[in-house]
């Protein structure tokens, strides 16, 4: 049977380090950035913020950030976070984000992250809002009730794709050879060549046997020169 390796249920960070990691992988705050920032990670985290925290302008610049951005996630690791979340908000407002940007397949696991009643984005006046203002046309008919103008989209609020992939390696490596655990592999080993292939493994959040090949590649073309 293939190794597969397990996700444990993230723990919130302190308020800063949240945000300079948001602030690495594209999304406009004040502050210092962590600029190889997990991608995956930060964006659960980001969700958890805005979704039990009450953090609406985090919730609005990550939506943003998803819809410049979503073709280049790791759909397989964002699932594995997901799923493990025991937070009902949360995964409701990544079914819904899977709704919305339905055209890219990859999404379609986690549509079915939750599966109960739609969830009412604001603590009170949810429905009052939706009948005055209509709802976001992003989250139309999914599992979370959103009135329209409740979360900013504003294409500044992120950074454009060609700004990134000059600040992020992992986005950069991602962008070269498609949003997978191999390509993050090498974003690592181009930074550290010698590091052990059980730390890669650990720092990419894959298998073993991801890395091992990966790294085993790796080698290969650079004793080519290449």
């Amino acid at each position: 049977m293939a190794f597969r390796r397990t996700e444990e249920p993230l723990a919130s960070p302190p308020p800063a380090v949240l945000t300079a990691r948001m602030i690495g992988i594209g999304l406009v705050f004040a502050g210092e950035a962590e600029p190889e920032a997990d991608i995956e990670e930060t964006l659960v985290l980001a969700s958890v913020a805005g979704m039990t925290g009450d953090a609406l302008r985090t919730l609005s610049v990550l939506t943003t950030w998803l819809g410049v951005h979503h073709a280049y996630v790791n759909v397989d690791r964002l699932v594995r976070l997901v799923r493990r979340h025991p937070s009902e908000r949360v995964r409701g407002y990544w079914a819904a984000v899977a709704h919305w940007l339905r055209k890219d397949r990859r999404f379609e696991r986690l549509a079915r992250v939750y599966q109960g009643h739609p969830i009412e984005l604001l603590p009170v006046g949810t429905a009052f809002q939706i009948a005055r203002r209509g709802e976001d046309p992003r989250f139309t008919g999914t599992k979370l009730l959103v009135p329209q103008g409740t979360l900013r989209d504003r294409a500044a609020d992120v950074l454009s794709p060609e700004v990134l992939v000059r600040r992020h390696a992992g986005y950069r490596s991602r962008v070269r050879t498609g949003p997978t655990f191999r390509a993050d592999v090498w974003a690592i080993l181009e930074k550290e060549p010698g590091l052990a292939v059980a730390e890669v493994a650990r720092r990419a959040a894959c298998s073993f046997a991801t890395a091992w090949q990966a790294a085993k590649d790796f080698k290969v073309l650079h004793a080519a020169g290449g």
